[in-house]
């Protein structure tokens, strides 16, 4: 796969990003496209490594089994076409992971034991860019119909990946969203620079549509829409509605004006860019303010990189865990994700414009301090220490650590509880201990027969990719379920 000693000849090498100055003066993506002879290069660093970790969600690799090898070797030998082919095999939505995808894939590559890995990501991503380019992503539907009906609750990756798979089979597919816009996470949770919505989300969804998938938008199954309806109006129904129940910090003043769920942050904001370009004003404004962000995940830097675009006056981010190493820790082998300091492109537009890293690590928030008008104004917070115990790591307050922190705003992104109740409470799915719906990976059934769960609200919160993955999975369970056999991958 890819040059003979290609990886010995070529460094590794990722596509630029706009500079961090100008970049966070727009909402657009802030990516730049690698020159073909680039790509080419870099496709050629994937070597013939006799196991590819890479492509195996068993060995940390990809959730989704992308043949990552042969579409390196396709793309060092120039044939984009074959190279899309092969992608589209294993991956609905390359446009969208070769995005937003932490790329575990890398984590896994072989090379990556003693050099750089092979950059699959970007690779992914130029793939399915060049097919738009080239006019390959066209309306592929059924050439017959089965006449089942399936409803699909959730529009989010694993939504209209199940959607996709279960239109290609044949079957009649109805897409719920309680919002007003399709995408769920994709749509409202990752902001635009990340994922530009018109250009890659929605020009996707209307190639679903045009290949017979419907979609109905403000329809909160559970809430506006009877989930029984659905029950007795389709012969299958597959939940997709996402973790998204965030969690709390119930420290003293928490109840403060000022103090915001990262969510409500990021979803006010897309949805007044998409449609007002922010005009409406209705969105939380970061602009002048004193901004901190509790939670150091992809959340987090997603709300520093909207701060920075609406100009805040400064910016923090608290990590309650410590600062991870640069490298590998011995605990830390390969194939494993590798758990080190990564810089994210928020942390890189803040440092550049206030000087220093926003991050703060191994800290945690004690209480919110108001004015005599109940708005924010700061928040107290002492340092922890790490340290194991009968083999688990518990955390220690530090005496004498104690700070005030100067914020008229907080955004906490300190992940997600699982899913909301109206769907499981109406028709009555059980849930695991964890609060998501019940329901065995590789089977996807509930306990009420004909109803499927997958992504999120079945696995609590995770990777994209890994939507992608349970989403697939469901429809082809789904499919079994109604024609007795399934051909879907």
């Amino acid at each position: 796969m890819g040059k003979t000693g290609g990886f010995m000849q070529y460094a590794r090498e990722l596509p630029a990003d706009r500079m961090p100055q100008l970049r966070i003066l727009d909402w657009r993506e802030f990516h730049d496209h690698m020159p073909e002879d680039k790509l080419r290069q870099q496709g050629a660093r994937c070597m013939d490594c006799g196991v590819p970790f890479c492509h195996s969600d068993k060995t940390g690799g990809c959730p989704v089994n992308n043949l990552i090898p042969e579409w390196n070797d396709l793309v060092y030998n120039g044939q984009w076409e074959d190279a899309i082919v092969r992608l589209w095999k294993t991956n609905n939505f390359p446009e969208f992971t070769g995005r937003v995808c932490p790329a575990p894939c890398e984590g896994s590559c072989v090379l990556g034991i003693n050099e750089p890995p092979v950059t699959i990501k970007s690779i992914e991503a130029a793939i399915i860019d060049r097919a738009w380019e080239r006019g390959l992503v066209k309306p592929n539907p059924p050439e017959k119909r089965t006449g089942k009906k399936v409803a699909v609750v959730g529009s989010g990756p694993a939504g209209l990946a199940a959607a996709d798979q279960l239109n290609k089979a044949g079957h009649l597919v109805t897409v719920y969203e309680r919002a007003d816009r399709i995408g769920g996470l994709l749509m409202y949770g990752i902001p635009n620079m990340k994922l530009d919505k018109r250009v890659v989300v929605e020009r996707r969804v209307k190639i679903m549509e045009d290949e017979g998938v419907k979609f109905v938008t403000n329809a909160h199954v559970g809430v506006t829409h009877d989930g029984h309806n659905l029950l007795k109006d389709f012969d299958a129904v597959i939940l997709a509605t996402g973790a998204t129940k965030p969690r709390d910090l119930p420290v003293p003043g928490r109840n403060l004006k000022g103090v915001h769920f990262a969510m409500e942050f990021l979803t006010a904001n897309t949805k007044s860019l998409l449609d007002s370009n922010h005009a409406d004003g209705q969105y939380i404004n970061a602009k002048d303010k004193n901004v901190i962000v509790i939670g150091g995940g992809d959340t987090g830097n997603d709300c520093l990189g909207t701060s920075m675009r609406h100009g805040c006056k400064s910016l923090v981010n608290f990590e309650l865990l410590p600062e991870p190493p640069a490298g590998r820790a011995p605990d830390n082998p390969w194939p494993q994700w590798p758990r080190i300091l990564r810089t994210d492109y928020g942390h890189e537009e803040s440092t550049n414009k206030f000087g220093k890293d926003p991050r703060e690590f191994a800290i945690l928030t004690k209480e919110f301090l108001g004015d005599a008008q109940g708005n924010l104004r700061g928040l107290k917070t002492v340092r922890v220490e790490w340290a194991k115990e009968n083999g688990q790591f518990k955390m220690k307050e530090m005496p004498g650590s104690e700070q005030e922190w100067k914020a008229e705003l907080v955004f906490l992104a300190m992940g997600f509880m699982g899913p909301e109740s109206s769907v499981s409470q109406q028709l009555g799915i059980e849930l695991d201990p964890r609060s998501n719906y019940k329901a065995d990976h590789g089977r996807f059934v509930t306990n009420i027969p004909g109803v499927f769960a997958a992504g999120d609200c079945r696995r609590g919160q995770s990777l994209v990719v890994w939507a992608i993955n349970e989403g697939r999975g469901a429809a082809r369970e789904c499919d079994k379920y109604l024609m007795g056999v399934s051909t879907l991958p």
